[in-house]
């Protein structure tokens, strides 16, 4: 699924290449419902040592404010750093 560069919060995280944590979706300007059961979500960027953007990582919950920064955006974002660090070829370029 390809999402333009700062639509949403897949698109915010992968423009600015910061981990978005969004406790309540529909507080989000240009939030894209993938599910219209989704109430908050976290999405963080994967990218190469050189700060290549390679993909982005969007976890979703039907729950409200379901996500800590303190534990689950350490732990996805230790993953997207591991994921970073593989060989990739992409096709994505930044406008």
């Amino acid at each position: 699924l390809r999402i333009p560069f700062g639509k949403g919060v897949c698109g915010a995280a992968a423009s600015q290449r910061k981990t978005q944590l969004v406790p309540d979706v529909h507080a989000f300007p240009g939030h894209i419902a993938c599910s219209s059961t989704t109430k908050s979500e976290i999405v963080v960027p994967v990218m190469t040592p050189a700060g290549d953007l390679v993909a982005v990582l969007d976890v979703d919950s039907n729950r409200p404010d379901a996500f800590r920064e303190a534990s689950d955006l350490r732990h996805l974002e230790r993953i997207c750093s591991m994921l970073g660090r593989r060989p990739w070829t992409t096709g994505l370029s930044v406008a």
